[in-house]
């Protein structure tokens, strides 16, 4: 039996973590403890770090 295809399927997010200035690749935002390996996390009113659990509050 072939495979189904399968539809409505959610493209990739990974682009959204970097940004390009002058022909370079740029990481947006990381964790100021654990340094260049971790993200923060983009939530509605704060960025968090899984890892060390680092929280910054966003400003109103």
């Amino acid at each position: 039996m072939p495979k189904k295809k399968v539809k409505n399927k959610k493209p990739s997010a990974k682009w959204k973590k970097y940004k390009i200035d002058n022909n370079t690749v740029v990481r947006k935002k990381s964790c100021p403890k654990c340094g260049l390996d971790s993200f923060l996390a983009d939530h509605k009113d704060r960025l968090y770090c899984g890892k060390c659990h680092y929280v910054e509050y966003k400003g109103k």
